[in-house]
C-alpha cells in the first residue's frame, strides 16, 4: 500500500457504518454460533472485510492491538494506525489480537483477566478460510438449545471455556461474515 492509499478503506459514513458494525458485532457475541454479515471497511490485504470492520469499530487510541503472522505487515499497521490510532503491542499486552489461528497460538500468551477484573482479557479476531454452522456443538447463554460452528481447534477453545469467568473471547471472520464465541459458551467437539 503506497502512501496515497493509506487514507482509503475506512468507513464512508463513519457514524452510520460504525453503528451498524457495532450492532452486528455485539449481536454475534450475544448469540454465539450465529454467523452475521459485517461490512463497511476495505482493509489492506490480507485482512478480510469483516476483520477490518471489527478493528475500525472496536479499536481506538486506548485499545492495544497485536497483529499475528501475515496480518503484521506495513500496510495493515499504517492503515490501523491512521484509522483508529490503536497502538500495536505484544500478545501478552493485547486488548485485541488479529491473525489466523496458527499465527495467534498459543492461547496462553494472552491476558485472561483476573478474579477481580475478568473483563481485562484479550479478544482474539481469528481469520478463517471457512466459517460455517457445522462442527462443534455450542450451548450456553444466548443459544436456544444448541448451535454449531466450524472451530479451528475445539479442544483449545474448550480449555479456554473451562477458565470461565476468566478466559479470552473470540470473533471468527471470513470475507464479510463474523461469528463470536464468548468464554461463557460450552463447547462439545464433533465426533
Amino acid at each position: 500500500m503506497d502512501g496515497s492509499n493509506l487514507y482509503a478503506g475506512g468507513f464512508r459514513d463513519a457514524p452510520v457504518d460504525a453503528a451498524h458494525a457495532f450492532r452486528a458485532a455485539m449481536t454475534a457475541m450475544a448469540r454465539p454460533g450465529d454467523i452475521r454479515r459485517i461490512a463497511g471497511a476495505a482493509p489492506p490485504a490480507p485482512l478480510s472485510v469483516a476483520a477490518g470492520t471489527l478493528l475500525l469499530t472496536l479499536c481506538d487510541p486506548e485499545t492495544r492491538v497485536h497483529l499475528g503472522g501475515a496480518a503484521d505487515n506495513d500496510a495493515v499497521r499504517q492503515w490501523l494506525s491512521f484509522h483508529t490510532g490503536a497502538p500495536l503491542c505484544d500478545a501478552g499486552e493485547a486488548d485485541f489480537a488479529l491473525g489466523s489461528w496458527a499465527d495467534l497460538m498459543p492461547l496462553s500468551r494472552y491476558r485472561i483477566g483476573t478474579p477481580e477484573y475478568p473483563d481485562r482479557s484479550a479478544t482474539l479476531i481469528v481469520e478463517c478460510e471457512t466459517l460455517e454452522n457445522v462442527g462443534a456443538e455450542l450451548s450456553g447463554p444466548g443459544i436456544r438449545d444448541t448451535a454449531r460452528l466450524s472451530l479451528p481447534d475445539a479442544g483449545a477453545l474448550q480449555g479456554n471455556a473451562m477458565l470461565y469467568p476468566l478466559g479470552c473471547d473470540f470473533f471468527f471472520t471470513c470475507g464479510d461474515r463474523v461469528a463470536a464465541l464468548p468464554r461463557s459458551t460450552t463447547i462439545r467437539a464433533e465426533g
